[in-house]
Parts: structure tokens; sequence; C-alpha cells
């Protein structure tokens, strides 16, 4: 029997991956190694629709059970890769090693910790799992105040699900405005205008210098001022996880490096996901990211290539986010040298519009708000002059 394609990874880049391979026609054995006692899953509904109680748990997972079996695709779930061997193509996990013919990882990345909250004796949630995204759910309730350290996408989207849980919410955000350095300054007010419209006290330009336990919550000291909250979350980014390429000698740069086929600088070793910082063949330099089109594309493109064939993650950048009454999808990426301007077009207070980020007279991202029928306009201006 020939050695199988091993996929390191829980999320949808491994199970995207998996996915291809067999939807491609690859009939070799394939194993998957996940941490997590949960099947391959999707993480956006953790901070939308699971965490707000609207889906199941099994709605976000790639594949039931039944999927792998007929597919004849292993799944050890609760399992850790300890090492890898690039030299004699080896894993070894859970004391056992496992030859492989392909290797991909796809081993994401984990919550950046704040210190001051971990060294005060509070409970925080760092939302990245879905057991954390069920242990936060039984805190979203009406009389509850759930405080937020971190204006991002995370801790806006937590915001949003809990507010329409009926708990009170308060978001400290050390720039002046949420996604300031994502959105810039025109697009962020209007998000900081949403969260206060709907009731959340979004305090910006603020250093927490604190954080006691109350024993029923946390105390979170912001210089001269303090607030109290019943629980807190935190949401300060994330950071790759590497350290399983690492040990085994892959070049690290802000992730693992890999070219446009998501190739490792080690033969038969690709990297998807989160966790990979990919050539980009139309962008002209590397990027690693974090959101949920790009597993699913990085996760086709390693499938293609593990199976012997020759593709490149050509595929713009893409995200989306749902808060109250507003949806939006965004393409493309700034780069290392930023946006000069941002241009609006169509009904801002209202709400339906879509946004530009312009560098010199070519446009580097899109995004509309609410206007759904907009996407491929949008996905088709970027990279034109405006």
């Amino acid at each position: 029997m020939s050695d199988p394609i091993v996929l390191v990874g829980g999320g949808l880049a491994a199970g995207t991956a998996a996915t291809e391979l067999r939807a491609g026609g690859y009939d070799g054995p394939v194993l998957l190694f996940t941490e997590e006692s949960h099947l391959p899953y999707e993480r956006p509904p953790l901070s939308k629709s699971y965490l707000m109680g609207k889906d199941p748990a099994d709605k976000a997972a790639v594949h039931d059970q039944a999927w792998y079996d007929e597919h004849d695709v292993e799944v050890r779930t609760g399992t850790h890769v300890d090492s890898v061997d690039p030299t004699r193509k080896v894993v070894v996990a859970g004391g056992t090693e496992t030859p492989y013919a392909g290797l991909l990882l796809a081993t994401g990345a984990a919550p950046r910790h704040l210190p001051l909250a971990d060294d005060s004796g509070v409970r925080p949630t760092y939302l990245r799992t879905l057991d954390d995204s069920t242990a936060l759910r039984e805190h979203l309730q009406p009389g509850r105040r759930i405080g937020i350290i971190g204006g991002g996408w995370i801790g806006l989207e937590v915001a949003s699900a809990a507010r329409e849980a009926g708990a009170e919410v308060v978001v400290l955000e050390a720039l002046e405005q949420p996604l300031l350095r994502v959105l810039g300054p025109e697009v962020a007010a209007i998000f900081a205008d949403l969260h206060r419209e709907h009731g959340v006290d979004l305090r910006t330009g603020v250093q927490v210098t604190g954080i006691a336990n109350r024993g029923d919550g946390a105390r979170i000291a912001l210089g001269d001022d303090s607030v109290d909250v019943d629980h807190l979350v935190v949401g300060v980014g994330v950071a790759p996880n590497t350290a399983l390429a690492e040990a085994a000698g892959l070049s690290i740069d802000n992730g693992i490096r890999v070219d446009a086929g998501l190739r490792t600088s080690a033969p038969g070793i690709w990297a998807a996901g989160d966790v990979a910082n990919a050539d980009h063949p139309g962008l002209g330099y590397p990027l690693r990211v974090e959101h949920w089109d790009t597993a699913i594309q990085h996760g086709k493109v390693a499938a293609a290539n593990l199976a012997g064939g020759s593709a490149t993650a050509e595929a713009l950048p893409y995200f989306f986010t749902d808060q109250y009454d507003l949806g939006m999808e965004y393409v493309g990426n700034p780069g290392p040298e930023g946006f000069d301007r941002v241009v609006l077009e169509g009904d801002v207070p209202g709400r339906v519009f879509r946004a530009w980020w312009v560098r010199g007279d070519r446009v580097v991202a899109g995004m509309h708000v609410n206007d759904w029928d907009a996407i491929d306009d949008v996905r088709a201006r970027v990279g034109q002059p405006l």
C-alpha cells in the first residue's frame, strides 16, 4: 500500500484539501490529523451564526463522519503532531511515525494573548475554537456586561452577537477608531457609529493599564478610569502556528513561506490557510491572509499540487462580515504600500454603498455594504483605474 497524503490541521484549509483530493480523482490513502476533538470545521460561525445560537455546531463542519467514511479519508481527532522529518518524509504523531507521500501543513493561527489578562486570575475568552464559542455563548445573556479588548473583526462581531443576545457590551480599542488600520478613518467611523447606535459602549483611544479579578468578573483599569464587566473577551489578533514547521527547518517569515503553488522550502511539503505566507502572482508580493475564502482557495490549490498538479493561488483576498443589519464583502489587499485615499459611492447614511481603497489612480481594494448585487463589479474593479 502506498504512503498516504497527510493533512495536518482541523480547519477549512485541511478540510477543503481532503474534499478536493477525492473530487479530483485522487484514490490513494489520505490521513488527516487534528488536535481538536471535532471533525474539520470552518470558523466564521464561531463569531457569527453559531455564537448567536442561530445555527447548530454541525453546520460549521466541512463534512460529517459519513462523508469521510464513504470517501476513505482517515481523520484522527484529538491528535497532536509532534514533529516532521522532511528528509525521511515522516510525521510523528502520538509517538507513532507515519511516512507520507505528500504533506500539507494547515496548522492555522492562535490568538495573541494579553499578559495583563492572563496574569490577573481572570479567565478571559480568546475566541478561536468551537469549544471557545460554546463557552462564550453561556455569557451572552441579558443583564450581563461583556467587556471586549480589541476593536477588530472578532471584537466587533462578538459585540454584535452579545448585543443581539441582550447583553451589555463595552469595547475598548487603543486606536482612534475600530478597524482603523484596515479600513481607514472614513469607513472605520461607519462601523463605530453602527455599534454605538446599537448600544455598545465603544471607547476608542484608550489604554488598558490593569486588569483585576473581581471573582464574578473583571475590573479593567484605563489609567485614572476603570470599567467593571461580568466576562472579558480579548481579541487583539492572532499569530501563525509555525512551531512544527520551524522545528522541521522550513523557511519561516510571518508564517510558513511558500511560493504561489503553496510549496514550502522542503520538497513534498505544502502549507495553506492562516499559517501560509504565500507569493501572490497577481499582487506581486507575499501575503498571509486570515480569512475564510483564502482557506478554501488554498485548500483547492494544495490538493491539486499534492496530487501532482501545478496550480497557483491567484484568487484575490476576500472576506465578509455581518453585524446587526450591516453586511459587507471586501475584495483585494492594499499591500505593504497601503492606500492613499478612500472613495465612497452610494447611500452612505443609509448604509448601502461601495468603498474603494485607492493608491495613485488604481483601486487596490473594494467593498460593498448591503449592496448584494455589487460583488462581481467590486471584484472586477480591483486592480483597475478608479
